[in-house]
C-alpha cells in the first residue's frame, strides 16, 4: 500500500498498482517513499488534471471507433483515472492552501 500524508487532508491510500498508475501521472518515479513539496502542488495538480484528459479522450476515441464501425460502444471496466486521482487531487488543492507538503510511503 502507499499512503499520501498532508497536514492540510486526511490521508490518501492507494494499492501497489493503483499508486504507480497516480505516480505516473503526476510524472514522478513510482519510489517507495517521495514528497511533492508546496512550490510544486500546482503543477503536481495539472499533471493530474492533464492525465485525466488523456485518458478520456482516448476512451472517447475507443467509442467512436465502436460506432463508425456499427460494433456496441466498449464500456469503462473498473475505477477511472478521474475517480482513482480525485481524492489526491483534492488533497494537493488543500495542501495547497495550506502551504503543506505532501509525501508518500510505500
Amino acid at each position: 500500500m502507499y499512503r499520501f500524508k498532508s497536514k492540510a487532508a486526511a490521508d490518501v491510500i492507494y494499492l501497489p498498482e493503483a499508486a504507480r498508475q497516480v505516480l505516473e501521472a503526476l510524472r514522478r518515479e513510482p519510489a517507495q517513499q517521495g514528497i511533492i513539496e508546496v512550490a510544486d502542488l500546482p503543477a503536481a495538480q495539472q499533471a493530474l488534471l492533464a492525465a485525466v484528459e488523456v485518458d478520456e479522450a482516448a476512451f472517447a476515441a475507443l467509442v467512436a471507433e465502436a460506432e463508425a464501425q456499427g460494433e456496441p460502444p466498449p464500456r469503462r471496466q473498473g475505477i477511472t483515472l478521474r475517480q482513482r486521482v480525485w481524492p489526491l487531487l483534492d488533497m494537493l488543492r488543500l495542501s495547497e492552501a495550506e502551504r503543506a507538503d505532501v509525501i508518500w510511503q510505500g
